[in-house]
């Protein structure tokens, strides 16, 4: 599919680009990858990773420990740029997992430079898109380290449904998508599996949201946004993309 028509292109979410930058990155891309649910994209201490920008599904970074406990860094939506966390050379120090099946295009590594190297503007939307999702990870920080369950809970029930409903035409009115089991929201949270599920059957029973499914609706967002004391409403602003 060239990036012209890629189709992630005309939503609201992502910035416009010129035909310049767009031929760049049709330049650097070498090919497109399918990938189904549960398998591993990225292996921790993998050094020949490549980079991806996934087109559709759903996906998440993470890191474990040698007994096998897993930290879930953040949940990866289409758009996101995944793998440029990896230093050139270097061992990946965290995996990518897909949560369902899932599509990206496959960048070389030494795509950053030619990025950097022939549009400083297509550059630092890397770094922006980096930065980004450092702060996404800065939020999740913020969750383990201060809000109690619920606010833990409330304020990624908020985030990944904004960001979701943003690559939706109804921006999640008619419910999102949602591939979470509760150990992924337990492992991304540090909570454990049976305060999750305590918690968010709290939650649904006050009227807060359902999950039914496979999908999320929210049922009353301004009382999670007050509960999760997010900073703003949880939509994510317009961004670039790769």
């Amino acid at each position: 599919m060239p990036c012209s028509e890629c189709p992630l292109r005309p939503l609201p979410l992502f910035v416009d680009h010129t035909p310049e930058e767009l031929e760049l990155v049709q330049s650097l891309k070498r090919r497109s990858l399918r990938v189904e649910a549960g398998e591993t994209l990225i292996h921790e201490g993998q050094t020949d990773s490549p980079l991806y920008t996934l087109l559709q599904g759903w996906a998440f970074r993470y890191k474990t420990l040698s007994d096998g406990r897993r930290q879930i860094l953040t949940f990866l939506l289409a758009g996101d740029f995944v793998g440029v966390q990896q230093k050139m050379g270097d061992a990946a120090a965290h995996g990518v997992d897909t949560l369902t099946s899932a599509s990206f295009c496959v960048f070389q590594r030494d795509a950053l430079w030619e990025i950097h190297r022939r549009s400083p503007t297509m550059g630092f939307n890397v770094t922006w898109l980096t930065a980004h999702e450092e702060s996404l990870v800065d939020d999740t920080l913020l969750s383990v380290g201060r809000r109690s369950a619920e606010e833990r809970i409330a304020s990624m029930l908020i985030l990944l449904f904004k960001r979701a409903g943003a690559l939706q035409g109804d921006n999640g009115k008619g419910g999102v998508v949602w591939p979470l089991t509760q150990q992924h929201i337990a492992d991304a949270l540090g909570l454990s599996l049976v305060h999750t599920n305590k918690t968010l059957r709290k939650l649904e029973k006050r009227g807060l949201h359902e999950i039914k499914d496979g999908r999320l609706y929210l049922r009353d967002v301004k009382a999670l946004v007050r509960l999760a004391d997010l900073y703003g409403d949880g939509h994510p602003p317009p961004r670039p993309l790769v």
